[in-house]
């Protein structure tokens, strides 16, 4: 099960993740948040993933996507309040990972 809490503030997307992203939820990533970033040219994303207990391939493939559609748009992504082991599962897609939001919304307004 995967709870999404989306936030638009300031040009920039908040999307904090709860529960566990895997294949039988990846689709709300891939059907729902890459066609917003694509169609209003969101250039901005911080993940939050505090909450998210775990993290599979297919999970990791859809922040990809997000990271790819953001890339397109000549944007920045971050990811933060990462634990350990989604942080070894996710290292291979080379997203800066920060240790707060705070943290990336000063990184991201550089």
């Amino acid at each position: 099960m995967l709870k999404m809490d989306l936030e638009y503030d300031g040009g920039i997307l908040f999307i904090r993740l709860k529960g566990t992203l895997s294949r039988k939820v990846s689709y709300k990533i891939n059907n729902y948040i890459v066609p917003i970033l694509t169609k209003h040219k969101i250039r901005k994303i911080i993940y939050n993933l505090k909450n998210l207990k775990s993290i599979d391939e297919s999970g990791v493939d859809a922040i990809l996507n997000t990271k790819c559609a953001v890339k397109r748009n000549k944007g920045k992504i971050y990811l933060c309040e990462v634990n350990r082991e989604i942080s070894l599962k996710i290292k291979r897609l080379h997203i800066k990972i920060t240790s707060s939001e705070m943290a990336a919304l000063k990184l991201i307004e550089v």
